[in-house]
């Protein structure tokens, strides 16, 4: 667990994590972004909705749709929080996966072990696992 915090520590002090950090407090604290991103998502939402169920959306709705999302993209606080939202889900995903394959090899995973991990295949679970393909499975 030390060590775990340790990594912690290491990821909160990191400039780029920062910055993320930042961009998604400064989205936080705006409340015209938030709406605006709120009122875009939900829109596209009841859009993927009327799809689902076969009713066939409008040019109109498809028009205003569009106009929406790009001048929600023409807000920097919006764009930036997006995008450190991505990267953060990024980071997050890459922990994950080397702590999750170290602890299930009982050692540190190959850079290709990682790969294969994250394309879906690899240990235990799928195309890399077992003779040959690097796992103790």
């Amino acid at each position: 667990m030390e060590k775990t915090r340790e990594l912690c520590q290491a990821i909160v002090a990191d400039s780029a994590f920062q910055t993320m950090h930042s961009d998604v407090e400064t989205f936080l604290g705006d409340d015209s972004a938030r709406e605006a991103y709120k009122s875009v998502h939900e829109k596209g939402a009841e859009l993927q909705d009327k799809q689902r169920i076969g009713v066939e959306l409008t040019a109109q709705e498809m028009t205003d749709f569009e106009l929406a999302r790009e001048e929600l993209l023409q807000n920097q606080t919006v764009t930036a929080f997006m995008q450190a939202q991505q990267e953060l889900q990024m980071l997050q995903k890459q922990v994950n996966d080397q702590l999750g394959l170290t602890i299930e090899l009982g050692r540190i995973p190959t850079d290709q072990e990682l790969m294969d991990a994250s394309s879906g295949g690899g240990c235990c679970g799928g195309s890399g696992g077992g003779e040959g393909g690097g796992c103790g499975c």
